[in-house]
């Protein structure tokens, strides 16, 4: 996703801001949190309570009818859309917060986005399933 707010954000042939990953993993931590901290132009306000649900995506409309259109010509095995599909955030979600983690996101409109990845370390949560 950062990658791609970036590319769409600055343009194709332009000189791109790094995306820059922090990873706090200190031994006195609860939890080990990776932080994607990007310069894509960031995420409307508007848009933010809709970015966790299935389906919906920022990416052209041309992305989604070539992937769901039936083509003979095209081989998706190597010709396949980097984004468009509006499953991302919201199965990254929901595998962190099976495995007792987490996934935030802060934005800044017409800047950027930091997302937060949460996991809990190995040994402090059980599987939540439902008895």
């Amino acid at each position: 996703n950062s990658m791609r707010a970036t590319v769409d954000w600055h343009g194709i042939d332009a000189d791109y801001p790094p995306i820059k990953v922090v990873i706090a993993d200190g031994k006195e931590n609860e939890d080990v949190v990776i932080k994607v901290s990007d310069e894509g132009g960031g995420i409307p306000r508007s848009n933010m309570k809709r970015i966790w649900s299935y389906l919906f995506t920022t990416a052209d409309p041309a992305i989604q009818e070539g992937m769901v259109a039936f083509n003979e010509n095209v081989d998706h095995s190597i010709d396949s859309p980097l984004a468009g599909l509006g499953y991302g955030l919201p199965i990254s979600r929901s595998y962190a917060r099976y495995f007792g983690g987490d996934l935030s996101l802060m934005s800044m409109e017409g800047h950027g986005t930091d997302a937060f990845v949460y996991l809990t370390r190995l040994g402090n949560s059980r599987e939540p399933l439902p008895i």
